[in-house]
């Protein structure tokens, strides 16, 4: 910290015995002084001796009857001007260096530091192992931030098995668990999934057992001819089977939400038969038929035999198709369902995934608490729930400013985002240890593994009822609290964020503000969106400035349907119109809640050694979400291409061809853009 001596508005005026007389200019304008203008200055403002002051002040410094010998020099010999214009260069030159190293100080401190911990330095890793620096931003980001990814990489899959990892190492520390208690039999349960050994030394005999008290199987030879309706009464009440419907207990989805038996159609392990995909269909029903025919051998049949029950059991499942609603239908009325091909099934999922999963499904109360308990402190929720807070106050401003909406309809959307719910991390059961920790006393594991599954399926199903027995005013999860698929709720009006989603690389505590605000908040803002999806349908609302709106939604669509697809991707705009406003409005709204951030809090940092600011970070997280491989199934879904989910809505807004320096006219740089939200 740099101290200037001497007074900086007026220097008094000494005596005629005075040491100097020189009027220092106030800094008003410090910025356009120079030595010379300074030094004009003082020769303008002397003036003759005064006579001693008689009012004291600070009085003389030498006796009045020194010597002429011993005064100093009269101030307008030329000796002391010169003394005086080198003492008043040396106060200015000590001036600008303060200054300098004042300005110095604090851009040194309020700019944006590099971010040198080991969460920030795995982030930077995973960047730049996954993009491709080569690739010009401004007219491929997806591959400038996902070049490098290749076959079925899936940013949301990778995290899901980091998640699953997750699982996997606190079901294998060695803990020591109250007897009888759900922590004590989830891993017990896992580790004799894992026991692959005495699975296999038990052979098919458990099996054989259970196929006995179902009455036997003719292919094996010992059958007893049961009633039909007692054998699919003990296939659905004892192992949780529904061979030719699914029937179910699930709250109403209208308010009060009381739970109903819903029955749908069966799910089978062959699909729909397509018109479109005759060959893959005629793979998989060879591949199935394979399986059918080992599976029967195994278990003791006859080759012939069990060859001609596998075409009879096929023959069956190809009539059932015919009562089946038509899989358009139920593609317009959003019930999809994720095609694979045989080459994506090939790839041999490891055990102890399979393992992690069916302990989850069967004890999930008591993982869930565990896995929250490692992954999702109370600080690291508490930073979510204050990015969710920006974003959300951020949605509000902007629902101000919509020009398609009048002012009662804005009054309405703001009221709506106000009373919504938001459950971060795990529902509130899985927060409580004293539900986490419930014992399961009905569960029998073994003698074998089987045995342990069956009694698992009992368990669950009683306790699903049991639930739905209980007043339950709360939302019921989805998701598990692991799982990274955030929703929002339309009967009860409320968005999840599970705590398996807010975890690295999309959000962390310790990360820069911009990744944060780019990956999670954008995600946050996207599900917020889905309270007004009616609002953009045909007469969804009424009160809104209708041709606006329709310009609106006409110029997203136009502006979607510009940009080129990888080669075998296509995309149905009528099916992915409401995610792809979702898109654009979400990064909209996560791109001014963190500018105001910004404002308000300094401190941000950037990732090492990546040469991004702060804005372009934020860019780059919000594409790093996207990254994943296309699909030729891209047009069954509901959300667009990963390229046009990033591309579309990085070209709608302006800020990102400022930050990047796209020149006007390039691919997400156009000359006119939409503004839905």
């Amino acid at each position: 910290m740099c101290v200037v001596a001497g007074r900086a508005a007026r220097v008094t005026k000494w005596p005629e015995k005075t040491l100097f007389n020189a009027p220092f200019p106030a800094p008003a304008s410090l910025s356009s002084f120079s030595l010379h203008s300074l030094q004009e200055s003082g020769d303008q403002s002397e003036e003759e001796p005064r006579e001693p002051s008689q009012a004291g002040g600070m009085g003389t410094l030498w006796s009045q009857e020194s010597t002429p010998e011993e005064r100093p020099p009269v101030e307008g010999s030329r000796p002391w001007a010169v003394a005086r214009r080198v003492l008043t260069a040396i106060q200015v030159l000590g001036l600008l260096l303060c200054f300098s190293v004042l300005l110095f100080y604090i851009f040194q401190n309020c700019g944006p530091r590099p971010c040198e911990t080991s969460v920030c330095l795995d982030l930077r890793d995973h960047y730049l192992a996954s993009g491709n620096t080569s690739v010009a931003p401004c007219t491929d980001f997806f591959g400038f931030a996902c070049g490098r990814v290749k076959g079925t990489y899936n940013s949301f899959q990778e995290l899901a098995t980091k998640n699953k990892n997750r699982l996997r190492r606190i079901l294998e520390a060695r803990n020591s668990w109250y007897s009888g208690s759900g922590e004590e039999k989830a891993f017990q349960f896992y580790n004799s999934c894992m026991d692959t050994r005495a699975i296999e030394a038990a052979g098919t005999g458990p099996l054989r057992q259970v196929i006995e008290e179902l009455g036997g199987w003719r292919i094996s030879g010992n059958w007893t001819s049961l009633n039909f309706n007692r054998t699919l009464r003990l296939l659905m009440s004892q192992y949780g089977h529904f061979p030719f419907f699914r029937a179910y207990l699930g709250p109403h989805p209208a308010s009060p939400h009381t739970p109903v038996i819903q029955i749908d159609q069966p799910e089978f392990d062959v699909p729909l038969k397509q018109d479109q995909e005759q060959k893959t269909y005629a793979q998989i029903f060879r591949e199935y038929l394979t399986y059918l025919n080992q599976l029967g051998t195994l278990l003791g049949g006859d080759p012939n035999k069990v060859q001609e029950h596998a075409f009879m059991s096929l023959i069956i499942t190809s009539r059932l198709f015919q009562f089946l609603r038509p899989l358009e239908q139920r593609r317009a009325q959003g019930k999809l369902f994720q095609m694979v091909t045989i080459d994506q099934l090939k790839p041999t999922r490891p055990r102890w995934m399979k393992c992690v999963e069916k302990t989850g499904t069967f004890f999930e109360p008591t993982l869930a608490a565990l896995f929250v308990r490692e992954a999702f402190d109370p600080s690291t929720r508490s930073a979510a729930m204050e990015l969710f807070t920006a974003i959300r106050d951020a949605l509000i401003t902007r629902l101000r400013k919509l020009p398609w909406m009048n002012e009662e309809t804005q009054n309405m959307a703001q009221d709506k985002v106000a009373q919504l719910q938001v459950e971060m991390g795990a529902s509130e059961w899985a927060l409580k240890p004293e539900l986490a920790r419930q014992e399961y006393r009905d569960i029998q594991l073994g003698p074998n593994f089987l045995q342990s599954v069956l009694s698992c399926v009992r368990s669950l199903q009683a306790r699903i009822v049991q639930s739905f027995l209980q007043p339950c005013p709360q939302h019921r999860w989805k998701v598990s609290p692991w799982e990274v698929n955030a929703y929002y709720s339309i009967s009860d009006h409320v968005v999840v964020f599970p705590a398996g989603l807010l975890q690295p690389p999309f959000f962390h505590p310790g990360y820069p503000r911009a990744v944060n605000f780019g990956a999670a908040g954008s995600i946050m803002a996207h599900e917020l969106l889905h309270i007004f999806y009616q609002l953009l349908l045909p007469g969804g609302c009424p009160a809104c400035d209708t041709h606006a709106l329709q310009e609106a939604l006409l110029c997203l669509k136009r502006h979607y349907a510009a940009f080129p697809l990888p080669s075998g991707t296509s995309f149905n705009d009528s099916l992915t119109f409401l995610e792809n406003a979702a898109d654009v409005g979400g990064l909209a709204i996560a791109l001014q809640a963190y500018s105001k951030r910004l404002l308000w809090h300094h401190g941000e940092t950037v990732l090492p050694r990546l040469d991004l600011s702060p804005q372009q970070i934020f860019f780059r997280s919000y594409a790093q979400v996207m990254c994943r491989e296309p699909s030729p199934q891209e047009s069954y879904d509901t959300h667009s291409p990963p390229h046009l989910r990033v591309h579309g809505p990085l070209s709608s807004t302006p800020a990102f061809a400022r930050y990047f320096r796209c020149a006007r006219g390039t691919l997400l740089s156009p000359s006119s853009r939409c503004q839905l939200w």
